[in-house]
């Protein structure tokens, strides 16, 4: 294989192997479903409170790729990914910060106060570099709508069982 073939082809894996490692930062369709895995707003939510549908509606809008903030992100995280021992550091200073919000999180949880708050902000921060996060913060949300949805169909049965 002739040296600039095997160049190129070493640039494509390294970069699809990155790509696997940090996320991939392509650019959505804002018509593109949530990538937290919570349902999205712009669907009939039939039982759903005009309020619960104002937050949804507010925060599919926060989500869209194309705000501002988002794309000034990016481009750091641009400049980041060109330089490997920055983001070894990057990654690592997002691990350790994470992870310990979420450990205090969970010792909080037992306690009065925003114990699963904490967790959650937690997992959102390992989420921005890790895949694994991301993958269990949207299991996590699932299971919350899931429980609160079963919570609303319990509390409605239970006045008319009385």
């Amino acid at each position: 294989m002739p040296a600039a073939a095997r160049r190129a082809s070493a640039a494509t894996s390294s970069q699809s192997s990155r790509a696997r490692r940090t996320g991939t930062y392509r650019r959505l369709p804002a018509s593109a479903p949530s990538v937290t895995g919570m349902p999205s707003a712009t669907r009939t939510d039939s039982g759903r409170s005009p309020l619960e549908q104002t937050v949804r509606a507010e925060i599919a809008d926060a989500e869209r790729p194309d705000r501002p903030v988002r794309r000034w992100l990016r481009g750091i995280r641009r400049r980041i990914d060109r330089h490997p021992r920055l983001r070894f550091a990057y990654r690592t200073g997002v691990g350790v910060l994470g992870g310990v919000i979420a450990v205090a999180g969970l010792a909080l949880v037992p306690l009065p106060g925003p114990g699963w708050l904490v967790v959650f902000l937690g997992l959102a921060i390992l989420g921005t570099e890790f895949a694994w996060a991301r993958r269990l913060a949207a299991w996590v949300k699932r299971m919350l709508d899931r429980f609160w949805a079963w919570w609303k169909a319990r509390r409605a049965a239970r006045p008319a069982a009385e």
